[in-house]
Order: C-alpha cells, then sequence, then structure tokens
C-alpha cells in the first residue's frame, strides 16, 4: 500500500493509460494461433527477447536519461501494431523485474516506448501503402528505414516532454544531457530495423504481416 501511496500523478496516469491500451487493443486471434503454431511461438517470443536486449543495453550521460535502441518499426511490420502493443508487455516486465525501470514507471514508459511509436510506425507503413507505389524499395526504405527513423525521433521528443512535464528534470537538463545526443540515434537505428525487415522480406517474408508479395513483388508494379 505504501508503494502505491508513493506513486505520483504521472505515474498513475501512465499506468491507467497502459491498462486502458491493453483492453482496447486486445487481439483476439493472438493466443488462439500462439498455443498452436509453433512456429509464431518462437517468432513472438524470439521477438519479445530481441526487444528485452536492446532496451536494456542502455547509455547515457545523466542518471535516468538513458538512450537505447527501439525496434518497435520492425515488431510493427511483423506483427501488426495491436500484437506488437501485446509482445512489448513481455520486455517491459523483464525491464521491471531486473530493475532496469522502477515499476511505478512502466505505465509512462510503455507509452512513450512501446505504444506510441508503435502507432506512429504503422501510420508511417500505412501512408506508404495506400498513397506511394507498392513496391519491395518503398516498403523497405519508407515503412522501415525512414520509419525506424522518425519513430526514435517521436520517442525521444515524446519522452523528453514527459521528464520535463513531470518536473524530473529541467528543460536545460534534457536537452544538453539527453536530446543533443539521443538524436544522433536517428541513423544507427533506422539501419538496424532497415536490414532486419530487408533479411525478412528476402528470406522469411511469412514473418512480415505487413509485407504482401502479390503487391510489392508483382512486375506489373
Amino acid at each position: 500500500m505504501s508503494d502505491l501511496a508513493a506513486l505520483s500523478g504521472w505515474q498513475w496516469l501512465g499506468w491507467i493509460v497502459f491498462v486502458v491500451v491493453l483492453y482496447a487493443t486486445y487481439p483476439r486471434e493472438f493466443f488462439p494461433k500462439l498455443r498452436q503454431e509453433v512456429g509464431y511461438q518462437h517468432l513472438a517470443f524470439s521477438s519479445a527477447v530481441v526487444l528485452f536486449v536492446l532496451w536494456a543495453l542502455q547509455a547515457g550521460i545523466k542518471e535516468g536519461l538513458d538512450i537505447h535502441f527501439l525496434g518497435v518499426t520492425t515488431l510493427a511490420l511483423c506483427h501488426g501494431w495491436r500484437i506488437a502493443i501485446w509482445i512489448t508487455t513481455v520486455p517491459l516486465t523483464l525491464m521491471a523485474v531486473f530493475g532496469f525501470v522502477p515499476l511505478g514507471d512502466i505505465g509512462m514508459t510503455a507509452l512513450t516506448t512501446a505504444v506510441l511509436p508503435i502507432l506512429f510506425s504503422y501510420v508511417i507503413f500505412a501512408l506508404s501503402y495506400h498513397y506511394l507505389t507498392r513496391h519491395l524499395f518503398i516498403y523497405i526504405f519508407i515503412a522501415a528505414f525512414l520509419g525506424a527513423a522518425l519513430t526514435i525521433v517521436f520517442q525521444l521528443s515524446v519522452s523528453s516532454l514527459w521528464y520535463w512535464a513531470a518536473d524530473r528534470y529541467s528543460w536545460q537538463e534534457i536537452v544538453h544531457n539527453y536530446l543533443q545526443i539521443a538524436l544522433l540515434m536517428w541513423f544507427p537505428e533506422a539501419l538496424l530495423n532497415g536490414m532486419a525487415v530487408t533479411v525478412m522480406a528476402v528470406y522469411r517474408p511469412h514473418w512480415l504481416r505487413t509485407f504482401y508479395d502479390r503487391e510489392y513483388l508483382s512486375p506489373e508494379r
């Protein structure tokens, strides 16, 4: 009870919104498929483990202002946005268990690191799918490479606003100890996701739920 009473308003808000998001995005087809298909079990759990490793490899100048790879663009392209959000509950839980993120911060961390970036990534994919030529190069470069670059910039901006609004750090501290360094992550993040999606599109296209062979590889397009 004392731990619950110690939660700030922002922490309560993060938890409440995250729980509502999980309820609203519950993917009915996910758990039956997970039980029935061994191959999909491996893909889903591997995705969760890779995310945990990426998120656990943190670096930063000031304590609490840590930087890490996201990988959620590839996750969204592999599983779709609803299942991707649910898969992130596994690395988020592990982050709390191993002490990388305080339990009270899990809600806001989930929103700023998982939910909003996944939605942002998926919107970029959807826009490229509906308004650009459906070609393998477009899928890899726009949906994966450029999408990942824009997504991490978006995530860093949202996280910075949270730190500032929650009065954890001054805006000057955030800019000098977080944003200026973190914004250098856009290219490595884009390269990581672009390479992962390229390999899967070529060798394991069935792992990409958003990749359609007949549309992206059709000679008529």
